[in-house]
């Protein structure tokens, strides 16, 4: 398989604050990657660069088309569908709403039924509570808008940041799972940003470990699980 996305000696800037210092990392195409690290170790940021949310320098190419200082709707134009922490939902706003927003750059209204379509294809219970205002769903059912409003845009990759975080365990499991069904059936590409190494590292077939804005340790996700100074830092065991 050939690298969808690639970074290489990726800087990136909040102002004239440095976050990421020669990040360098890919996802192959129909694979999985996961970036794992502390928090502040750059995880959010480094998906933000690719997004074209930060100032960078170094080389980003999607499909081997350098990106880097694209803005973010041609990035998502390109094929690249986000999910930031904190889910972005806007919660005034109904289920339907909020996925006929994720579908604005798709080709007229048939183009967006049909996408809606596939993502309740995958979250049928968005599809009981379309009118539902957003605010008003579970965690889990905001978590699923969230990833269900990326899917809209048809991506060929999904950057996704922190899809557990607040969530049950049971709920976490749900979603991982849909993830995996939507990488195996769609050959959707992800870049998983995860506090739960164990579940990132299960379900990605690459890792890269940040600190402090830096690639610290990269390669097979099942090598990096069985590291034991990795599995003491960021497993519990």
């Amino acid at each position: 398989m050939s690298d969808l996305l690639r970074l290489d000696a990726v800087e990136a800037f909040y102002g004239r604050t440095q976050a990421l210092f020669g990040i360098g990392l890919s996802v192959r195409e129909g694979g999985i990657s996961t970036i794992l690290g502390a928090n502040g170790a750059g995880k959010t940021s480094t998906l933000r660069a690719i997004c074209g949310m930060l100032k960078v320098r170094g080389d980003i190419r999607l499909d081997g088309q350098p990106v880097a200082g694209l803005p973010p709707e041609e990035i998502a134009r390109r094929g690249v569908g986000h999910v930031p922490d904190g889910r972005g939902t806007f919660l005034e706003l109904t289920v339907e709403e909020n996925l006929r927003l994720g579908g604005y750059l798709l080709p007229g209204r048939q183009a967006v039924e049909t996408a809606m379509e596939r993502a309740f294809h995958y979250f049928p219970r968005l599809k009981e509570r379309m009118t539902q205002q957003a605010g008003t769903l579970s965690g889990g059912e905001q978590q699923m808008l969230a990833i269900a409003r990326a899917l809209m845009m048809n991506p060929r990759l999904m950057l996704l940041d922190e899809p557990s975080f607040g969530l049950a365990p049971l709920i976490v499991q749900d979603i991982f799972a849909i993830m995996r069904r939507i990488n195996t059936e769609e050959r959707v590409s992800i870049l998983l940003v995860e506090q739960n190494a164990g579940l990132a590292l299960q379900l990605a077939q690459e890792a890269f470990l940040l600190e402090s804005g830096k690639v610290v340790a990269s390669g097979a996700a099942a090598d990096l699980a069985r590291d034991e100074s990795i599995r003491r830092a960021y497993l519990g065991h």
